[in-house]
């Protein structure tokens, strides 16, 4: 297979699967447990029928949204994720280079292979900060006095990673940041020899806003799912939220939210903007898709706070269902993380082009010329 030949998300995922070595791969792919959430959060927009209206006048269509006080040329943005230089050489360089194409926002994670400082220097487009709560509070400072002096748009305080979710697959393939050789790692990554090449010849592997702070992750190879559980503060709590979030003094929001509760309280403490996720599957097995919880959150919140559903998105129809629900946008990570493994900033441009041009088509086929013409009316759920 070959870039040429990505039309859909299955495509790319199965590009990545055969450019990178097994325990990369897995470490994309793989959810906690069962990973039957994981499954589900997809298999939700399969359950809802879009009813299309006819001869509206459809020959221009506008796909752009507001979300957070940013104007996004697309109503779906590219969340952040972490250790992407692992997937790709370029890195998050590349999809920052991506979004900024596109005309929507590029998310980085507190555990990005690349500075926030020169993602600003990349791009102009709206830029949002993933901020980890960690036991150290001068890192926690320092992220957010460095994320500040960026002049990034939104800080996004990850709340559903109090601990780490149990990623077997992880367990199975002994996958760790940076890699740590056994056996059969080894030999995949011997198959894998352009990736190996780029990874020891591009720069040493670095989470850089970690630097001087934290050990794990930049040169002792340890799992994400132990660095969350023994890095990251668990006794972080809704008063810590609030204190950030007033620290922040911008738009903010919680990246984690899946009850009504919980989103409810968010707006209390002045969050501008929810993101209704559970991980990708990879916290909670068993927890409810975001799909299907969206409504509820809808109607209890999204006349007060923006609304964003993140996860198990791979169509543009997906897109149209979350946004008829009551959703500002949507968000996703593996929908450009295997774009990314697949051929780094080609490969992004080519992911966010191919959900534009379905965006597009799917609209003209709905009836509608802007996105805010969707509700519950031309939705069924069976």
């Amino acid at each position: 297979m070959r870039l040429k030949d990505c039309h859909n998300f299955q495509n790319f995922r199965s590009l990545a699967r055969q450019k990178l070595p097994g325990p990369i791969f897995h470490y994309i792919d793989g959810a906690a447990d069962d990973e039957c959430t994981y499954r589900r959060n997809t298999a939700a927009y399969d359950d809802c029928d879009l009813i299309p209206n006819v001869l509206a006048g459809v020959e221009h269509v506008d796909m752009s949204v507001e979300v957070m006080g940013q104007k996004l040329d697309l109503p779906i943005y590219c969340a952040p994720t972490a250790l992407q230089r692992l997937f790709h050489h370029e890195g998050e360089r590349a999809v920052a280079r991506a979004a900024r194409k596109h005309g929507t926002m590029f998310g980085v994670s507190s555990l990005a292979t690349v500075t926030i400082e020169e993602i600003a220097a990349i791009t102009d487009s709206p830029k949002m900060f993933q901020f980890y709560f960690h036991k150290d509070r001068g890192l926690n400072d320092a992220l957010l006095e460095r994320a500040k002096a960026a002049k990034f748009d939104v800080l996004a305080l990850t709340v559903d990673t109090i601990t780490g979710g149990n990623r077997e697959r992880d367990l199975r393939t002994g996958f760790t940041s940076p890699p740590r050789l056994n056996l059969s790692s080894l030999i995949s990554f011997a198959m894998h020899p352009s990736w190996a090449w780029n990874f020891l010849t591009r720069g040493k592997f670095d989470m850089p806003h970690l630097s001087g702070y934290v050990a794990e992750g930049t040169n002792v190879a340890v799992s994400v799912g132990d660095y969350f559980s023994t890095m990251l503060d668990q006794s972080m709590d809704w008063d810590d939220a609030e204190k950030l979030c007033a620290q922040w003094g911008g738009q903010f929001a919680l990246k984690g939210i899946m009850s009504v509760e919980d989103a409810q309280r968010a707006v209390d403490i002045g969050c501008t903007g929810i993101m209704v996720s559970n991980h990708g599957g990879r916290q909670l097995d068993g927890s409810r898709s975001p799909f299907d919880q969206l409504a509820e959150i809808c109607d209890a919140v999204g006349d007060k706070v923006d609304v964003i559903c993140e996860g198990g998105i791979q169509r543009g129809t997906h897109i149209l269902k979350a946004l008829s629900v009551g959703a500002k946008a949507c968000s996703g990570g593996r929908l450009y993380l295997y774009a990314l493994a697949a051929a780094g900033e080609a490969g992004v441009d080519r992911a966010l082009n191919n959900l534009r041009t379905e965006i597009e088509r799917d609209m003209k086929l709905m009836g509608i010329t802007s996105l805010d013409q969707l509700s519950r009316d031309n939705l069924r759920f069976r």
